[in-house]
């Protein structure tokens, strides 16, 4: 034990006997009074009891500077990024409030940043140069049935002419030949021309595919006579001549039932020096609830969410070059419900963990595999317990990443239903057969929980709810640490916070946790008062801040080291260092948080140097800018050194 460790232990024990003692000398009813909160608050003080198990702390912004937080990122300035968007907010959306702050966790400074477009439940990763692309977000808000005042749905257009596309504008009236009814657009319309067909052989003419386009349409009155109840084709209003011959409308039942969300294709890259968003090329497709996961080459995969008119994209997936700020779709398709669990392996494939947001056929894309993006081959990897309650379960790269464990937390059933599971369940790729196998178990079944990896090897799992966005009083206030050596769960303090949906939680650069958001349907137990969304951030400060040793420092080092390269950093306590991780940093929201993961470095110490060596593994080490933290043996970091992978 250092000198200056012990000084800090002693002087902890004498300040907690002599409360003991003070305690102890009061007479008894006072001390029965004292024994409910205030002994609780008394005890989760006391430094044993920190150093066995953590301290939360309630961080509450000004009110000019409270935000619904639905997504959060860790930038390469340490800062966090906020987003809310129009934050679950109708009213905000209408009058298009969107909101992004950004939060500095060390100096408590707050910035709010300009919000081009509402990135309500858009999709995130972080680039190779240290910007965060945002891709995605809100068109128009859902709508119950009830709320439904005008029939509507999908309207399909159809363009015959093979010589030229047609554009129909918003406000465009259809017509049903056979029921009558007229519907109009919401939005414009672009119908590619109609392809001609060629018999290979002999190069006869076989007829033209029509071109097709699809917009969202509504009866031009209220009520549920104008609603249709099959299939009908409709006559394209104010066309003329062969725009009028070849151009029409087909359209299943068009009625008063449950409006879903329609996402945007609008994309932005995040500066985090400039602290301002910058567009991009918008996607292919529109997408709410999309996942976005960085492949082998660096680009980047948009996968799944729900499109302009409220319907799945329907596997058409599509990829983001950061050098031309393009996209392009890929050459396969294939569908997964929203927010997949999508993770680059080490071999260069895509693991789906089975975990996702919802939105999605309950029969279509939900089983966990591994997919060669080249082939579009898939492979399930059996085992999962409780497959009926993946929902809003969570998924965690176990550090280190090298071993290519997984670990699968809680979740729930289908829709709002109000099955939960308690299992976690772990996989090794790296097994002759992959399979998933049961880890601990949790006290309770638990929807949203919120996992992040530490620099230590363990991982913090916390917050959730055993209902429907912790309808009934649901929520869960338990916190555990998860031992990757042991393959044990402790319970540590309590976090003071119920999190439900809309919750992350993420490492900081100082060996802390942020925890932020929740969007509770209910605010009773009984389910009959609205809920309200959680504005409040927690930061965790884990038991290896609170133990007997002091947190090792780290200076110096490159800014730059290339996989395969070594770079030397300084520590006075480089003789103690046991182990060193490169941490990439978190982009969270909806219980995905595909960018974490945790490296194992090989190093070698000389006197105060420290020199690390990056692995090779591209597919492992993806370009991108890192926390490097050096840890002692009883597994206490140092605070993070920001360094790029290029």
């Amino acid at each position: 034990m250092t000198d200056r460790a012990g000084r800090r232990r002693a002087r902890r024990i004498a300040i907690g006997t002599a409360v003991v003692l003070a305690l102890a000398g009061m007479n008894g009813p006072w001390l029965y009074r004292f024994g409910t909160e205030k002994y609780h608050q008394y005890k989760i003080n006391q430094p044993e009891y920190k150093a066995a198990n953590g301290k939360w702390e309630i961080i509450e912004f000004p009110e000019e500077h409270r935000l619904n937080t639905i997504h959060a990122a860790l930038l390469r300035t340490g800062k966090v990024l906020l987003v809310a968007g129009s934050g679950n907010n109708q009213d905000n959306f209408d009058a298009k409030k969107y909101d992004t702050r950004i939060w500095d966790p060390v100096k408590g400074t707050i910035k709010k940043v300009p919000t081009p477009a509402d990135l309500f439940c858009t999709g995130h990763t972080q680039l190779a140069n240290g910007n965060l692309l945002i891709a995605g977000g809100t068109k128009r808000y859902e709508k119950l049935k009830g709320d439904v005042k005008k029939a509507g749905g999908l309207m399909v257009v159809h363009n015959e002419n093979p010589d030229k596309p047609i554009t129909l504008p918003a406000g465009t009236r259809f017509t049903g030949k056979e029921n009558g009814k007229t519907f109009v657009s919401k939005d414009p319309v672009l119908v590619p021309r109609a392809k001609k067909n060629f018999d290979k052989e002999t190069g006869a003419f076989l007829g033209n595919t029509p071109g097709y386009g699809r917009t969202y349409v509504e009866a031009e009155r209220e009520g549920n006579k104008y609603a249709t109840g099959t299939q009908d084709n409709y006559t394209v209003q104010g066309l003329t001549g062969e725009d009028a011959k070849n151009t029409y409308g087909i359209a299943e039942k068009l009625a008063l039932d449950k409006k879903d969300f329609q996402g945007i294709d609008d994309a932005f890259e995040f500066d985090p020096v400039a602290e301002k968003y910058i567009k991009v090329d918008p996607m292919k497709e529109s997408r709410w609830y999309p996942t976005l996961t960085t492949l082998s080459d660096g680009k980047i995969l948009s996968v799944s969410g729900l499109d302009d008119i409220g319907q799945l994209v329907p596997g058409k997936n599509e990829v983001y070059d950061p050098k031309t700020k393009e996209w392009t779709y890929t050459e396969e398709e294939r569908q997964f419900p929203t927010y997949p669990a999508l993770f680059l392996m080490q071999n260069g494939k895509i693991f789906y963990s089975g975990s996702n947001a919802g939105y999605g056929p309950d029969d279509v894309g939900r089983e966990p595999g591994v997919w060669d993006l080249k082939t579009n081959k898939f492979d399930k990897v059996p085992g999962l317990s409780d497959p009926n309650m993946m929902e809003t379960s969570g998924t965690v790269l176990l550090p280190p990443a090298q071993d290519e464990k997984y670990m699968v937390i809680g979740g729930g059933g289908v829709g709002e239903s109000k099955l939960s599971s308690e299992k976690t369940r772990i996989v090794d790729l790296k097994a002759d057969d992959p399979k998933f196998v049961d880890g601990p178990s949790l006290d309770k079944g638990t929807r949203y929980p919120q996992a992040s990896v530490l620099p230590n090897d363990d991982v913090l799992i916390t917050g959730g709810s055993e209902d429907y966005r912790g309808r009934g009083d649901s929520n869960i206030l338990e916190a555990r640490i998860y031992d990757t050596e042991k393959n044990e769960l402790q319970r540590v303090a309590d976090p003071l916070v119920g999190r439900n949906y809309h919750s992350g939680s993420i490492l900081l650069p100082d060996g802390r946790v942020m925890v932020f958001g929740s969007d509770s349907l209910y605010a009773d137990k009984a389910n009959t008062k609205p809920g309200k969304f959680e504005q409040r951030i927690e930061i965790y400060t884990p038991p290896y801040l609170y133990g007997d040793t002091e947190q090792p420092d780290l200076s110096g080092g490159p800014k730059t080291i290339e996989r395969g390269e070594s770079g030397t950093f300084t520590s006075r306590d480089a003789a103690s260092i046991k182990s060193v991780r490169l941490i990439r940093p978190s982009a969270s929201t909806h219980v995905t948080d595909v960018d974490q993961r945790s490296i194992a470095l090989d190093f070698k110490t000389d006197g105060d140097k420290i020199t690390v060596t990056v692995p090779e593994n591209r597919n492992l080490v993806q370009s991108g800018w890192y926390m490097i933290f050096v840890n002692t043996g009883d597994g206490t970091p140092s605070k993070a050194q920001w360094v790029q992978v290029p």
